[in-house]
Formats: structure tokens, sequence, C-alpha cells
């Protein structure tokens, strides 16, 4: 058998083992840096050996990588043709405008013509001989030189002529020139520059013969049109995307010009003009659309078609119908585009046309959002003027200290058709959710602004809201789910009744009878729908919040003050405690008794907070009267301990139990008392009593667990005023009791007891013995205090290692004590 050392002296052999690593590991360390240091300096100095030296250094794959050059061949020819043709046009740029005037007319032509020859010739010949690269560089220089020909050409034989007819003669003749010279040499850099110059001839000339902005705004979509033709047909990819950028650039400065134009104008026949500009971009962007293979670029080229032939009509009908029938006509116009839905165009141009008219849509809701925001936040300023009289009319009542959207009249119907859109559309589109949701939304609005457009007198707006907000409650009980959990739209719609039934109260606070009705209305509306399991986690609430200004509207209506209208208001929490304990329950039971229980159990806590919220305000008006105060906590700790006797509710109690105690002081402090006892006895019973009963359940509490806060809470605040006290009554009564806990801990073995109970009694007792100890030191010399206190330290430090031995003994006493 194997002897196995005792454990202590195996660790320390098994501690010496790892020290031996580690200084072998530290060595063989040091040994690896110093041959990694070798290796890489004789690799530096291996480029230094003579070609008859055999190299010396690590082998292959081990030492460092072999060095590659950083730039390519290419690159670097690239670089220095690019720099030699850049040095050579700017040589060129700086001899015609400085040197220029040192030569006569034949040594200009000469020299010019010279080099403008021998730079466009030269390719030929690098050509021939495969040196491609540099002909593009020579080449390059040979087109810069053209542009300095046409600017020497203007100042020396036409330097009376028009700046701008010359530059686009002198620009369409380059890019001829520049096109024929690169189609016929087979060079890269000619054709984009060609392509780029063809793009101002138009342009330039127009301004030259001081055209219109009508003329040059169809001058830009021409050449828009021009370069769409070339950016279609082109080979070169270089040539496609000058094309295209030049296309953009100039489409887009016609488009914006010609919306300028037509939104300007004054009067039906420029903005029809413009409005035909508009149609002839749409077109244009259409016919690109339909040849650009890619997609995304069909699409959004007839997007943009869509909105320039919105744009255009908008334009015309602006000057031609009343400004409030504007935004319905683009409209209408937008609606009009999702017919080609069913048309055989291609199916990218359909997408972007029914983009194009969701956009217009969304852009027509945008122009109702004023309106639609002043109807819902608008009520809110009325609620700082209560029952501030009779309005003339529902507007009056809605916009009450805030500006009213011009243009307004129209908003129902376009809230309604962009409604009807949705609705109709819904069933075709893959986003269904989403307009199950948006569209009732809409239809809200069109709803919620509708009197207020129409100008209904105020009783009859009242009435409309109401029907909104019921019309929104039945949408969300009707269109529920089966499995009583809210749909999208059926949470969407008891959001809608619950912003309009807060506006409809708010607005209803003109008039003190419209408060009172509203009010009833809405409470009853939502305690209705509250009944079926899917709406009620928001419609029990709701109800009970609209309940609880009522009874705040009626007690204002009687004359009562607030303190009176709290006793009213809590009625509300007592409801709320008789429905919670109707509608809630474990989840056991929950489950055990169905979709119903489920669904009540999930508006039990917004059915509380509620309530709750509702004790609170009741609190805050009861407030300035502390007798009234004091019946208000009481009361509403009784609410709590009737909710307490549910068993998922059991820390209710405590809630009770602090109203309850909180109402006694309130009483107390009304009564004018200031004696401490009577604000904690009722504290400590309790306290004592709760943790009696916890000790005989569970044992192993301990006393301070059970007893300690009970105790302490009566005999600190007792303490503090006995020590104050000038009179022998509370000190003896706080002797007496703080007695009587010392024995009764002493009798049980209990910590807690045994440790108040003597300290207060000791400081009682100290209270009470101060005069007489103050006589004794007055009557004592003051060479005594010292000499006591030196002969006690004497006898501590004699008799400290006992003392120590003592406490030791004491306190494991203590511990083993309850």
């Amino acid at each position: 058998m194997t002897n196995l050392p005792p454990p202590a002296e195996e660790l320390r052999f098994l501690d010496a083992e790892l020290r031996q690593l580690d200084v072998r590991r530290a060595t063989l360390l040091r040994r690896r840096a110093w041959l990694v240091h070798t290796l890489q300096a004789t690799a530096a100095r291996q480029p230094a050996l003579g070609p008859g030296t055999a190299p010396v250094g690590p082998p292959a794959g081990t030492g460092a990588a072999a060095r590659r050059p950083e730039a390519t061949a290419p690159g670097v020819q690239n670089v220095l043709l690019v720099l030699g043709g850049v040095l050579l046009t700017i040589a060129a740029i700086a001899f015609t405008l400085v040197s220029w005037g040192h030569l006569g007319i034949a040594g200009r032509a000469l020299v010019l013509g010279a080099l403008t020859v021998g730079a466009l010739g030269a390719p030929v010949a690098l050509l021939r001989r495969g040196l491609r690269s540099t002909a593009e560089a020579v080449a390059a220089l040979g087109t810069a030189l053209t542009v300095l020909d046409a600017y020497a050409l203007h100042e020396v034989a036409f330097p009376g002529t028009d700046g701008a007819g010359y530059t686009a003669t002198a620009s369409a003749v380059l890019a001829a020139l520049w096109a024929v010279y690169g189609v016929r040499l087979g060079l890269r850099h000619p054709l984009p520059l060609a392509v780029a110059t063809a793009h101002l001839p138009l342009l330039l000339g127009a301004i030259a013969v001081g055209a219109g902005p009508y003329t040059l705004t169809a001058v830009s979509l021409a050449t828009a049109a021009g370069g769409t033709a070339v950016a279609l047909r082109a080979a070169l990819l270089p040539v496609r995307i000058v094309a295209v950028t030049g296309a953009l650039g100039t489409g887009a400065a016609g488009v914006l010009s010609a919306g300028w134009l037509c939104w300007s104008a004054s009067g039906p026949g420029p903005a029809a003009r413009a409005a035909a500009l508009l149609l002839v971009a749409a077109a244009l962007a259409l016919v690109a659309g339909r040849f650009v293979p890619r997609p995304e670029i069909s699409v959004g080229a007839a997007f943009a078609a869509g909105l320039c032939v919105v744009a255009g009509a908008g334009g015309v009908l602006r000057v031609t119908v009343p400004g409030e029938w504007t935004v319905p006509g683009c409209l209408a116009c937008a609606i009009a585009l999702l017919a080609t839905e069913r048309t055989r165009l291609h199916h990218p141009l359909r997408q972007g046309l029914v983009r194009a008219s969701a956009a217009v849509q969304g852009f027509a809701v945008l122009w109702t959002l004023p309106l639609v925001a002043g109807c819902v936040l608008g009520p809110a300023v009325r609620g700082a003027r209560p029952w501030s009289g009779t309005l003339r009319d529902f507007r009056d009542a809605v916009f009450a200290g805030l500006p009213r959207p011009p243009y307004a009249g129209t908003a129902p119907l376009v809230l309604a058709v962009v409604a009807a859109v949705l609705v109709v559309a819904g069933h075709r589109t893959a986003r269904r959710p989403a307009v199950t949701v948006a569209a009732p939304v809409l239809g809200w609005a069109a709803a919620l602004v509708l009197p207020v457009v129409l100008q209904l007198p105020y009783a009859a707006g009242l009435m409309a809201h109401a029907v909104v907000v019921a019309a929104a409650l039945f949408f969300a009980v009707r269109f529920g789910r089966a499995d009583k959990r809210p749909s999208p739209p059926s949470l969407t719609a008891l959001l809608l009744a619950l912003v309009t039934s807060v506006g409809l109260a708010l607005v209803s606070l003109a008039s003190e009878p419209a408060t009172i009705a509203v009010l009833g209305t809405l409470t009853v509306l939502f305690a209705a729908a509250g009944l079926r399991p899917g709406p009620a986690p928001f419609a029990a609430p709701a109800a009970l919040c609209h309940a609880t200004a009522l009874a705040c509207a009626i007690g204002a209506s009687a004359g009562r003050p607030p303190h009176h209208t709290a006793l009213l208001v809590l009625v509300v929490p007592a409801v709320a405690a008789l429905i919670a304990s109707r509608t809630g329950g474990s989840r056991t039971g929950g489950s055990r008794t169905g979709g119903s229980r489920t669904g009540g159990s999930r508006a039990t806590v917004p059915v509380e907070v509620a309530g709750a919220a509702a004790g609170l305000l009741a609190l805050a008006l009861a407030a300035p009267e502390p007798p009234m105060l004091a019946l208000v906590l009481s009361l509403c700790g009784a609410v709590a301990a009737a909710t307490a006797l549910r068993p998922e509710r059991r820390a209710a109690g405590w809630a009770a139990a602090a109203l309850f105690l909180l109402a006694t002081w309130v009483r107390l402090a009304a009564w004018d008392v200031a004696a401490p006892e009577a604000y904690t006895l009722p504290v400590t019973g309790p306290a004592l009593i709760v943790g009696l009963l916890r000790r005989r359940r569970d044992a192993a509490v301990s006393s301070w667990t059970a007893y300690g806060s009970g105790l302490a809470v009566t005999l600190v605040p007792s303490l503090l005023a006995a020590w104050d006290d000038q009179h022998w009554l509370r000190p003896l009564a706080l002797g007496v009791a703080a007695l009587a806990v010392t024995l009764a801990g002493a009798r049980h073995r209990l910590q807690a007891p045994l440790v108040l109970g003597p300290g207060v009694l000791a400081l009682v007792a100290l209270h009470e013995l101060t005069p007489y100890l103050a006589q004794v030191v007055g009557a004592l010399p003051r060479w005594a205090p010292p000499a006591v206190a030196g002969l006690v330290l004497l006898v501590l430090g004699a008799t400290y290692e006992q003392r120590l031995r003592d406490a030791r003994r004491l306190r494991e006493a203590l511990g083993r004590l309850g």
C-alpha cells in the first residue's frame, strides 16, 4: 500500500515543486528573448553582407517576412503620367495668360497650334507602340490646350462677342471634337469630358438670348433628356456615370424651377404652362425608369414622376379653386395614381407611382395635423377656467386661447378619404396590421374635428364627441379577440376612446350642467365596456377616474368645501375594492375558472391603482382640516383592511395599519395632545402582539425582530421626554415599565428586553440621581475626581485580562438568549 504523507507535508512539497517550475520558466523566457533579439539583428545586417557570404538567420517561415514593394508598377506609372500632364497644363495656362502678349499674332498662332497639334497627334504614335497610359496623359494635355485655344481665339478674334453665347458655341464645338477624337483613337477620357461639356450649350445659349424662366426650365429638362438618352445608350461606365450625374442635376433644377413657377403663378395660364413642364419631367422620368435595368432605380424614377404630376395638378388647382380645396384636389390626383396598379405598366413603375400616391396622402394627413392637435390639446386650456359660462359654438370651447388653423374646412374630408383608401387597399397590402390600425385612427380624427369645422352648437358638439367615445368603445368590444386579449385594432380603439373622453371632459368644464352630465355619461360608458374581459384593464380604471371627477364636480356644484367633497370621493376607492374582490384571485383560481376569470384578474391591478389614486385625492382634499383628515384616513384604512381579507392581498394589511395609525396621530394632533406616549403606545401594542404571534409560529425568529421595534418605539421617545421632564410621574412610570420589560426578558431569556429594559432603567435612574451627583461633585475637593479616575485606571489595568474574559462571557451569555 502507498504511504501518503500528511496533508500539511504534501502541501509543502507541492509548493516547492511549483516554485522550481516558476524559476525554470523564467530562465527559458529570458533565453527565448535573447535568441529573438539575435535573429532580428542578423536579419537587419543581411543586406550589408557581400555576395559570397552565406546568409545567417532563421529558416524560412520563422523570421521576418520578405519585404515587398509598397507601390505597383502601374500605380507608379500613372502617378508620373498624371503629374506630368498636370504640370504641362499649368505651364500652358501660364503661357496663355502671362506670356501671350509678348508674342505677335503669327507667333501666338504658331505656338498654340504647334502645341495643340503635337499634343493631339502624339497619342497616335504612342498607341501604335502600345503605350496607352502615356497616350492618355498626352491626350489629356491636348484637350486642355483646346480649351485654351478657344479662350485665346475669343480674346484675339472675337473680343466683342457676348461671353455666354461664345461659351455656348465653344462648348458645343469642343464636345463634338472631343467625342470624335475619343471614338477615333479609342481613348477613355475624351468621351466623358465631351458628355459633361454637352450639358452646357443649350443652357448657356438660352441665357445668351435672354430667355425667360419658363424657357430656361424647358431647356434644363431638354438637357436632362439628352443626358438620360446618353446614359441609357452608352456602353462605357465613365460615360454613363457622367451622363447620369448631369441628367440628375439638370433634371432636378428643372423640376424645382417648374414647381416654383407653378405654385407661385398668379393665374391659370402661367400655372398651366408650369404644370405642362412638370408633366414633361414626369414623362421623362417614366421613360428613363422603363429602360433602366435596375428595379430600385425604376421605382425611384416613377416615384419622382408621380410627385411631379401631383405637384402640377395642385399648382393649377391653387389658382382655380378656393384655398381650402387645394389639398383635397392634390389628394384626388394622388388617389388617381392608384389606378395604375391595375394597368399593364412595368411593375417597378407601378410600385413607384403607388409610393408617390402614399407620400402625397401622408402629406395631406400632415396638413390636417394642426387642426387635430388643436382639438386634442385645446381643451386643456379650458381646465384652467372651469364653469366660465356658455359659449357661442363648440369651436370656441375647443380652441379657447389657441390660434385656429387656416383652410381647415376640408380637413375632415381629407382624413375620411385617406381612411377609406386604407380600408379598400388594406386587403391587398402586405402591411395589413398597420393598415388596420391607421385607418381607425384617421377615421377617429375625422369624426373628432368634424364638430369643430361645422361650428356646431356647444351641446351638439358635446353629444358628437360622446358618440365618438361610444363608437370607439363599441368597436373595441365588438372586434376583440376570442382569447379575451385586445387585438391591435381593439387596443387602438380603446386608446382613442380614452383620449377623446379626456378632451370631452375638459371641454365640458365650460358649463356646470354639461360637466356633470358628461362625466356621468363617460362613467356609464366605460363601466359598461369594463364588463367585458378584453377592454376591462383599460375601461374599468377609466370609469373609476371619471367617477372620481364626477364626485368632485357634484361636491363643487353643491357648494360643499373640499374636505367635505373628500368623503364623496372615498366612494370610488370603496367601489374599486369591491370590483377588485370580484375580479381578482390567485393564478390558480384564475386558470380553473376559465377565460373570464383570467380577463378579470388582468383588470384587478389597474382597478386597484385607480382606487388608490382616488384615495390619495381624497386625502389631499381633506388635508387642510385635521379632524376630517383623520376621518378620511380611517375610512381609507377600512378599505385597505377589507382588501387585505383577500388571500393574494394580505400585504394590504400593513397599509391599513399605517392608515389607522396616521388617523390616530392626526386626531391626537387635532386635540393638541403633546405627550409622546399617546402617539407611540398605539404602535407598540399591535407590534408586540404581531411579534408574539410570529414567535409562536416560528421559534427561530429572534427577539429583536419580534419585539425590538415595538419596545423601542415607546421606550426611546419616552426616555427623551423624561430627560427634560421636571416632574416625577413620567420617570416613575417609565422606570416601572422598563423594570417590567427587564423581568419579562429575564423570565423568558430574551435578548431584546434584557438590553432595552435595563438600559432605559439605568438612564432613568441616572436622570433621577443627577441633582444629587452634582451636589456631591460640587462638595468634593478639586483633586478628588482626577485621583478617583487614576485609581480606576490602575484597577482596570491590573485586571485587564480578567475584564476581557468577563466581557467575552457576557457576550456569549447574551448570544445564547433568544
